[in-house]
């Protein structure tokens, strides 16, 4: 492939060398994108925050809070909900027997 000139006019170019750069910097962009390291943990914050993780109204969270299911993920100091997401996605998805 030949390199193309930053300053070439995108009407001066053909569809391929478009898409060609355009990939190119798609590529390097995603090269430099931050990979979620292992032991790093992902927080949601009151039940508006574990409303949106889990795709439901506050209703409905405050309910799934209250049963009890997701209580492992959750930890209250006075009137602030941390909840670990990633954990709480678990408990949610499991099924009681």
């Amino acid at each position: 492939m030949k390199k193309i000139n930053p300053d070439t006019r995108i009407i001066d170019l053909t569809v391929g060398q478009l898409l060609d750069v355009v990939e190119d910097r798609v590529r390097a962009v995603l090269a430099n994108k931050p990979t979620k390291q292992e032991g790093e943990r992902r927080y949601v914050y009151g039940l508006k925050g574990l409303a949106k993780l889990l795709g439901c109204s506050k209703t409905t969270a405050s309910r799934i809070k209250t049963s009890g299911k997701i209580d492992k993920a959750i930890t209250q100091i006075g009137a602030l909900l941390i909840i670990d997401a990633d954990k709480a996605l678990e408990l949610a998805g499991n099924k009681e027997k």
